[in-house]
């Protein structure tokens, strides 16, 4: 069965030249030149949406903000904007990753491909982890302490388990950022410690730890 995309973007331009490449490398793609035309496709099984931030009429945050809740598929935007807090929001309200525009279809199609992987990895897996009285479980994709379920985004909960089936090992952002959506250092690793303050303000709010510390000039460690 084929890997099915949905690119959300008002550049007719942008969504032609997409859905042509995606397809010729062996996809099937949806497109939708707005937000309200890419709410007929939810009802599918869409693997991964591409989602431009800057349309008219609903732009891709306020998209992500309704739809995050009912779609679990990784969401990556294609945005023009690179200011941090724009990053920030991004991953606030669910996104997954980022590709600034222009982009390079190699690249674009090499993030595609990791994080479609990246899904199938995680759908075969079935098992516990565990740090002090914190209950993670890889097949629900849940995070437990003294039984009340910590809430986590798709990717928030991707970088727990990496670190804490590495626990006590130091990694750097751009380690962590290639070794969580498996492909090289290209991308833009900052996201990383956006994503890492929101884990440990959730972990701290519910436990009292943080669990995951800051090793100065290296980067980040799950200590148990």
């Amino acid at each position: 069965m084929k890997t099915k995309l949905l690119i959300v973007d008002d550049e007719y331009m942008i969504t032609a030249l997409l859905q042509d490449h995606f397809q010729d490398e062996g996809y099937d793609v949806y497109v939708a030149n707005s937000a309200l035309e890419a709410t007929q496709y939810l009802d599918h099984p869409i693997d991964l949406i591409l989602l431009d931030v800057n349309m008219s009429e609903m732009d891709g945050f306020a998209f992500l903000k309704t739809i995050r809740s009912h779609i679990q598929c990784p969401i990556l935007f294609l945005t023009a904007c690179i200011q941090e807090q724009d990053v920030i929001h991004g991953l606030e309200f669910g996104g997954d990753d980022y590709i600034t525009k222009p982009f390079r279809l190699q690249e674009l199609s090499a993030r595609v491909a990791s994080h479609i992987r990246r899904e199938k990895r995680i759908n075969k897996q079935a098992s516990i982890l565990t740090s002090q009285e914190l209950l993670v479980n890889v097949t629900q994709r849940k995070v437990f302490y003294r039984n009340v379920e910590i809430p986590f985004s798709k990717t928030e909960f991707d970088i727990i388990e990496f670190l804490l089936m590495h626990a006590n090992q130091v990694f750097d952002k751009e380690r962590i950022y290639e070794c969580v959506w498996g492909y090289d250092k290209e991308g833009n690793a900052d996201v990383i410690k956006e994503h890492i303050r929101k884990i440990r303000a959730k972990l701290l709010k519910q436990t009292g730890s943080t669990f995951i510390e800051t090793v100065w000039g290296v980067g980040y460690t799950w200590r148990r």
